[in-house]
């Protein structure tokens, strides 16, 4: 640690609103949406003509977009591709570009640290406005980090590295095996549904469940570990498609105070407001809040045909919502979805090839979210010097 300086990440890098002065007539958008944990997950081709001057600013490789709107939400991305000429970036992120005295990636880990995210995400909700958010010369610039040489730099992020190798590689293999169950349901229920299967509802599929949320005035109906209760919030940050539990859990008194219900492994839950169309399924009992109507599917059915069946007919469900304030699918709208009731055989040939995947991609998951705490456990004693990364052999 001898060798490591305290320093402000204002001294690490710069936020740059460079505008971009192209004159192609389509350009890529990258909205603080596109960006998550790390990755830019999708690029949005726009006519230039149509953008103002604040969503125009230009970005490269090597550098980070950090969204200035809740920090806590890990709304950012290293940028590693290389063709970035027609690409910009929207007025909330900042465009971060390190300066020499840091590797980029190595910034990149100081900016998506839990100590770091923590901090930022306090001192956006100490700031009045509508929703928490920074900027970069009154929260992020000032904010104090210890810096190590190149040398160390490079371990650190080597290290890293070699475990968020490993949870990409899970994530493809996950991502190939959704396409392919996509595909098959695809190919059995859509291209080739047989005129002879007659027209029913989800009831027929499944029993339709809502949840509630019990009194929050009361903190002996919540604690740290107890009947996983699950709310539409936590599905906005746990991406996973399996679910065990969410921010908070409720106790026994809870439950039996609130119209919640507990539901088996492999119901499919179904966010049916704010927003609609969340869609996930419980790796074991679980309750919800009042924002899920979730399928406890008929035995006959499965977890993989309902699971599907909801997010091939997600559009039809969305516009049977109904609501003033904000859209929202009832209990009583749910039920009377129309759908599809397959034959035996067919439903029986999709569950086969898609039950030992699904349990493929549940294991994927639980691998990823313990890479992912080993990671966050490991870096501030990295950060710290702890570990002695100079002995660390990759």
């Amino acid at each position: 640690m001898a060798e490591w300086k305290e320093c402000t990440i204002g001294d690490l890098c710069n936020s740059v609103s460079d505008t971009y002065r192209g004159k192609d007539e389509k350009v890529v958008l990258i909205n603080t949406s596109d960006v998550l944990e790390g990755k830019v997950l999708n690029h949005k081709v726009v006519e230039n003509k149509k953008l103002k001057g604040q969503f125009k600013k230009t970005f490269k490789k090597s550098d980070i977009l950090y969204s200035e709107i809740r920090p806590i939400n890990k709304r950012f991305a290293f940028v590693d591709f290389d063709e970035t000429s027609n690409y910009i970036a929207s007025t909330k992120l900042m465009v971060l570009r390190h300066k020499d005295n840091v590797l980029p990636e190595f910034l990149f880990v100081l900016l998506k640290s839990n100590y770091v995210i923590a901090e930022l995400q306090h001192l956006a909700e100490t700031r009045s406005g509508t929703f928490p958010q920074i900027t970069f010369s009154s929260e992020l610039a000032p904010m104090k980090v210890n810096l190590p040489n190149k040398e160390t730099q490079k371990k650190i992020v080597s290290v890293l590295s070699c475990i968020e190798q490993k949870m990409s590689t899970n994530e493809l293999i996950n991502n190939n095996l959704e396409q392919q169950a996509q595909a098959l349901y695809q190919e059995l229920f859509v291209k080739n549904a047989s005129s002879e299967w007659k027209i029913g509802t989800i009831s027929d599929l499944g029993t339709v469940i809502g949840g509630s949320t019990p009194s929050k005035s009361k903190p002996e109906y919540y604690t740290e570990r107890g009947i996983a209760w699950i709310t539409p919030k936590d599905l906005s940050v746990n991406k996973s498609k399996f679910v065990a539990r969410g921010e908070n859990d409720i106790t026994e008194l809870g439950l039996k105070n609130s119209s919640a219900s507990i539901m088996q492994r492999g119901t499919v839950l179904f966010s049916s407001r704010a927003p609609i169309g969340y869609i996930a399924i419980a790796a074991g009992e679980v309750t919800t809040n009042q924002g899920f109507k979730s399928v406890v599917p008929n035995p006959e059915i499965g977890t993989p045909f309902i699971y599907h069946f909801l997010k091939a007919n997600l559009p039809i469900i969305e516009g049977m919502a109904s609501g003033s304030t904000f859209k929202e699918v009832s209990g009583s709208t749910m039920k009377i979805v129309p759908a599809l009731i397959p034959d035996e055989e067919t439903l029986a040939k999709f569950n086969e090839f898609c039950t030992p995947l699904f349990e493929q991609q549940r294991v994927l998951e639980e691998q990823n979210r313990a890479l992912s705490s080993m990671r966050d456990s490991l870096l501030p004693k990295l950060m710290s010097g702890d570990i002695d990364v100079s002995k660390v052999d990759i």
